[in-house]
């Protein structure tokens, strides 16, 4: 099968932690655990935490490798955009808070306008967007 509009995507970042990472992206913004692992401590075992929604055609892993921990090092253009077509709930914004996240402006002003930019606990950004966006 090509590689196509229906093929499911996976983005993959390393994490110092794996349990502030959950805290933040599953108990923050409402993903579900769909996958877990404990791994050892020798060179190429890591745990493994995929966090996405069930019917999504996407989801989020995060890696922590103890013996060759690859080190985050998010910038400040590293996003994961959620297009809300909606006002961003404030209840939702302080959940994400509650859980770890930091709200931080964009360097990018259509962001700020837009919508809210969140730090999660390893410094990559989710931009909660207040805007729709369909590729059709």
């Amino acid at each position: 099968m090509p590689a196509d509009g229906q093929s499911h995507i996976r983005v993959a970042r390393p994490s110092r932690n794996l349990v502030a990472a959950e805290e933040f992206w599953v108990r923050g913004l409402g993903l579900s655990v769909l996958y877990r692992a404990e791994g050892g401590d020798a060179p190429g075992e890591h745990d493994l935490l995929m966090v996405g929604w069930p019917d999504a055609s996407w989801h989020l892993e995060l890696v922590h490798e103890m013996a060759g921990f690859a080190e985050p090092q998010p910038t400040v253009e590293d996003l994961l955009v959620i297009y809300l077509d909606e006002q961003v709930p404030e209840e939702l914004v302080t959940r994400l808070g509650t859980h770890g996240g930091r709200c931080v402006p964009s360097p990018n002003p259509y962001w700020n306008t837009w919508g809210i930019t969140v730090e999660d606990p390893d410094g990559y950004r989710l931009v909660l967007c207040t805007r729709a966006w369909s590729n059709a």
